[in-house]
Formats: C-alpha cells, sequence, structure tokens
C-alpha cells in the first residue's frame, strides 16, 4: 500500500509540474541554457585570439560577442520594459573578463525583463522595423540571433585549434 501510495504522490507531482510548464517558462529555461553556452564559448577562447577574424570582412570574436550583447539589450529593454531604450556605444571592454562579464549581466537582464513580463502579455503584437510582431516572435529572435552569431563563433574556436565546450540546451 504504501508503495502505490508513493507512486500515486510521484504521478501527481509530475503532472501538476507539467502542468504549470508554460511557453514563458520554458523559453527562460532555454535562454539560462543558452547564456551557459555562449559563456562557455567565450571563456574557451584564449584572450589574445579575441581579435581574430577568418576574414576582412567579419567581426572579430569579440565584436561577434558585443554584437550579441548589443541585440539582447536593444530587443529586451525595447519590447519587455517600459523604458525608452537608447542604444549607447560606451566604453568598449579591454579585458576577456569585462566583455564576458557584459555579457552575462545582457543576459540576466533579459532573462529577469521577461520573467516579469505577464504571460498573458506574450501574444501581444509590438511594433518592429519589418513589421508588427508578437512578443512570442521577438522572444524567437532574441534566441535565434544568439543561435546564430554562437555558431560563428563556434567556427572561430574551431579554426583556432580551440575545443568548443560540450552543447549545453537540453
Amino acid at each position: 500500500m504504501k508503495h502505490l501510495l508513493f507512486v500515486l504522490f510521484i504521478s501527481i507531482s509530475a503532472l501538476t509540474t507539467a502542468q504549470q510548464t508554460t511557453m514563458k517558462s520554458a523559453w527562460l529555461e532555454k535562454w539560462d541554457n543558452s547564456k551557459t553556452y555562449l559563456i562557455g564559448i567565450a571563456e574557451a577562447m584564449p584572450e589574445e585570439k579575441y581579435d581574430f577574424k577568418p576574414t576582412e570582412r567579419q567581426m572579430t570574436f569579440k565584436e561577434q560577442l558585443l554584437h550579441i550583447k548589443g541585440n539582447i539589450d536593444w530587443l529586451s529593454n525595447t519590447y519587455f520594459s517600459e523604458t525608452d531604450f537608447q542604444k549607447t556605444t560606451g566604453v568598449q571592454p579591454k579585458t576577456k573578463q569585462e566583455t564576458i562579464a557584459l555579457i552575462k549581466s545582457a543576459f540576466e537582464n533579459a532573462y529577469n525583463l521577461i520573467a516579469a513580463s505577464p504571460d498573458e502579455k506574450m501574444s501581444d503584437t509590438v511594433e518592429f522595423f519589418s513589421g508588427p510582431k508578437s512578443k512570442i516572435q521577438i522572444l524567437n529572435l532574441l534566441q535565434d540571433h544568439v543561435s546564430h552569431h554562437r555558431g560563428q563563433i563556434i567556427v572561430y574556436l574551431n579554426l583556432n585549434n580551440v575545443e568548443p565546450p560540450q552543447f549545453v540546451g537540453w
């Protein structure tokens, strides 16, 4: 009987947890994984290779990271906060650790803004330069942009014989 009650309790707990998963909570979990993976990639590249770029027309490794950060700042602040986002060029980080700290901060700020956004507002339509989009589409764009540039800088690691970290994200 005890065994049956235990199985019943575990089944109900699992069902309750599954029912509480929302699109936003699933996205936030993926966002945390994305941050962990990108930081692992940024940490893997030796500091002296942060100015590496495969061709003249491509961004350096560091520029790619800062481009990712800038896009995270723009989209999360513009579409998930009440503040009027102003793009700033600011002082460029001088070291690898300063660059990584900026990326972590951008991911965490975006996470907090989106976590604080009501679930029922995720389907709201917002004005975007390419036409109206839902906030769900903006979330997808945030993740797709990180994935796109992260894929590029994995190649930068490989071109420098640096072993990329294991994928984080399942």
